[in-house]
């Protein structure tokens, strides 16, 4: 199931990081652990974000999407279910809504 973790980094320990310069070799190892389908860097409410598209395959597999962003920057981390088009046009709207009038 495709998943998008939504993750926030408080201003330290990220700052912390940059300065001593291993945050990209933390921010790489995790990537490499989580194999995401697509990741974007952002701002969101004036904090550093990432946006990350992942699989799923089982909500057992929670923690090891979840817990190398709390555990490495003390981020705090959604994470939701999201559909691409494909999905949405498999997901029977029609049908849904002729039963649900």
């Amino acid at each position: 199931m495709r998943t998008l973790l939504t993750i926030t980094f408080p201003v330290e320990p990220f700052n912390k990081l940059v300065r001593d310069g291993t945050v990209s070799e933390k921010m790489s190892n995790i990537l490499e652990t989580i194999k995401p389908e697509i990741v974007y860097f952002t701002e969101r409410h004036g904090q550093r974000t990432a946006l990350v598209v992942a699989d799923l395959a089982d909500a057992s597999r929670i923690p090891v999407l979840a817990e190398p962003w709390f555990l490495t920057f003390n981020a705090e981390v959604e994470i939701g279910v999201v559909m691409t088009p494909e999905d949405l046009r498999r997901g029977g709207l029609e049908t849904l809504g002729k039963k649900w009038v």
